[in-house]
């Protein structure tokens, strides 16, 4: 049996996970950012028990990377999933205020329960949940309109909870990116592994770039304009050993896998959704 492509190991994440669950039964709301690109793969799978019982604000983040006939796609499929979606680009602050604004009036809400029980009022509580690197600290930042959590294109930079105050109206949950313990869908991993979602040192960047070759000649993405050679009748391997055999790369492999995962990852090959959960592809 081959290895598969994405491996990490579970030690630390149980731990995480545990003191992630205690934290959030003091949570009002969740909000789960995913990668605009791979709005399914970017979705943990715990979810659905982290949100119980709870609010959930469900955020595209990375807009920018995405094109705007598939955000509007994005946006009508999940509202006939009956689930509000929040688009966002933190990096530049685009979408924050719907976003802050829906978190304030869930805290409206909160607080409205809480009276009708004969309790006072007090600052609603949100976790930000979500896997390594998608923008969960650039976000924080945009809500707070001040720089308190660092922020890197690194994945796992966040390394420990700590509550953050925004207001006198919300306290906010910052969480170190959240991994599933055991790997059970190879291809959603690839697709983070392929977005920078998850930490290099699970995966090999020559068999991840020549994986987002395979999956760029899927969606029809023309690499021949940006890498001069046609992707057509070849393997993603082939593809990386064509353009390494150029003079310019005199043979070199990885800096070839490399290239290509960071022209993508920068938006250098153009607006690139790698998941359409609303067709066949």
């Amino acid at each position: 049996m081959s290895q598969p492509l994405i491996q990490w190991y579970p030690g630390h994440i149980a731990k995480a996970e545990k003191a992630l669950s205690e934290q959030l039964k003091r949570v009002d709301v969740v909000i789960e950012v995913r990668d605009a690109r791979i709005p399914i793969a970017s979705t943990h799978p715990k979810i659905a028990t982290w949100t119980e019982g709870r609010s959930h604000l469900l955020v595209m983040n990375r807009l920018d990377m995405i094109s705007g006939l598939h955000q509007k796609q994005l946006q009508r499929w999940f509202n006939q999933q009956e689930q509000e979606v929040f688009f966002t680009n933190a990096k530049d602050g685009d979408g924050i205020k719907q976003l802050l604004k829906a978190a304030q009036v869930a805290g409206i809400r909160v607080n409205e329960r809480r009276h009708s029980r004969g309790m006072l009022p007090r600052p609603v509580r949100a976790a930000v949940i979500g896997f390594p690197n998608v923008g969960k600290s650039a976000l924080i930042n945009r809500l707070l309109n001040r720089r308190v959590a660092e922020s890197s294109n690194r994945p796992g930079v966040t390394r420990q909870l700590r509550w953050i105050r925004i207001s006198d109206a919300i306290e906010l949950l910052d969480t170190p990116g959240n991994l599933p313990s055991l790997l059970g869908d190879q291809d959603a991993a690839v697709k983070l592994a392929i977005c920078d979602d998850i930490g290099q040192a699970a995966y090999d960047n020559v068999l991840i770039a020549a994986a987002a070759v395979d999956k760029f000649k899927e969606i029809g993405v023309p690499l021949h304009i940006k890498y001069g050679i046609s992707a057509k009748e070849l393997s993603g391997m082939e593809y990386i050993e064509a353009v390494a055999k150029s003079d310019r790369y005199n043979g070199d492999f990885k800096r070839v896998a490399d290239l290509i995962l960071h022209d993508f990852r920068k938006g250098r090959l153009g607006a690139i959704a790698l998941e359409y959960p609303f067709t066949e592809i």
